[in-house]
């Protein structure tokens, strides 16, 4: 389980540091920081996928998505105004976690020299990265470390390292270079990592047509196999989507029909003579389904991220979609960001925590949090 999520200089986070539960609801005002939080989780997951440097650049590369106020605010808040200092460490844009087992942290900057003809000098540098043990960054707990080029893992003895290159593309990460058991480790757990950000529910929208369907224990992101993933649900008989899906529209009842090969969901409720085709259901119904199949699915990850999966419900769906992030939380970690009211009362349970941001001069900061409840944690140095 992951105990700690560290970001430094994204965005509006210039130093955040947040303990994670079993599940984690993270709240606050519009405008605080929590899109920035959620999208700095799915970064830290692309490290795992080799994407990282691909999803800067889509974001408008590293200049556009780098803290843009002063290096330590403090002199702001006491003053009232802002006023540019010296800065005393590089420009960098810092992520990491901490798990029972294993962390790591990534330090991407500004490219140094890329060819005298090279188109990409617009591209983020790796810096470093480290594989540690333990809940933070030591250099006894230091299992593989990498600056620029270089990278080296420690010995058997734990007396020293031994070095593994000095040829390091710094576009690559080291996850993806070596197979070495602790590598693998992280990368897999970070690929493992899922996210919804919303569903499409236009009349266009993917789910809402017939698809060749085949078993899906893991819904899709724009949810186009969501007859399939309802089915593989329904034969295997995990989670409660069923009864979640009967409580939230009155005793309605969910099937699959399928017609030469493409699988279409069907909604059948009291009343009605006829069950109701995907195409034919209200955004709202379509959307809770969707959620429903993505929260139960057979083969939950190691992480579920959702952003703010109340937009656009109806405020009588809130508290059943609150039971299935319920049920997904006792079999995988789950992160809920939600400024609903109602979505973070249906959540305060036993083994949930929630961690409210509030925005002060451009930061994103911890509400309640001090130096004694901040995790441990270490950035170290280039």
């Amino acid at each position: 389980m992951l105990h700690t999520v560290a970001i430094r200089g994204y965005r509006s986070l210039r130093e955040v540091v947040v303990p994670l539960t079993d599940l984690t609801v993270v709240t606050g005002a519009n405008g605080t920081g929590k899109s920035s939080v959620y999208r700095a989780l799915k970064l830290l997951a692309d490290c795992g996928r080799g994407e990282v440097i691909g999803s800067l650049a889509r974001e408008g590369g590293l200049q556009s998505v780098l803290w843009a106020g002063p290096e330590n605010p403090t002199g702001a808040r006491r003053a009232g105004d802002v006023q540019g200092t010296t800065r005393t460490r590089p420009v960098a844009l810092e992520m990491g976690f901490a798990s029972d087992d294993l962390g790591y942290l990534i330090d991407l900057g500004l490219p140094q020299y890329a060819g005298p003809r090279s188109l990409f000098a617009r591209d983020p540098e790796i810096k470093r990265e480290m594989v540690f043990a333990g809940p933070r960054l030591r250099p006894s707990a230091t299992l593989v470390r990498r600056g620029a080029d270089y990278a080296e893992v420690a010995d058997d003895a734990g007396r020293g390292f031994t070095e593994l290159t000095r040829a390091l593309p710094t576009h690559r990460s080291v996850l993806a270079e070596y197979a070495l058991p602790e590598l693998a480790t992280v990368r897999d757990r970070l690929r493992d990592w899922r996210f919804y950000d919303g569903f499409r529910v236009d009349a266009d929208a993917p789910a809402r047509r017939p698809q060749v369907g085949t078993r899906t224990p893991v819904l899709s992101d724009d949810g186009g196999d969501l007859a399939a993933a309802v089915q593989t649900i329904l034969e295997l008989g995990v989670g409660d989507l069923s009864r979640a899906v009967a409580e939230a529209f009155d005793g309605a009842e969910l099937s699959v029909a399928v017609h030469d090969g493409l699988f279409e969901l069907q909604l059948r409720q009291p009343g009605m003579l006829r069950p109701l085709r995907a195409a034919e259901l209200s955004d709202g119904t379509l959307r809770f389904l969707l959620w429903g199949a993505a929260l139960l699915s057979p083969r939950p990850p190691s992480l579920m991220v959702l952003n703010e999966p109340e937009t656009s419900l109806h405020p009588d769906l809130v508290a059943p979609l609150a039971s299935m992030i319920r049920a997904a939380a006792a079999a995988t970690q789950v992160v809920v960001v939600t400024h609903s009211r109602a979505m973070r009362g249906h959540l305060d349970v036993d083994g949930a925590s929630e961690i409210e941001l509030y925005k002060q001069w451009g930061e994103t900061l911890v509400a309640d949090q001090t130096l004694l409840t901040t995790p441990p944690w270490d950035w170290g140095k280039r």
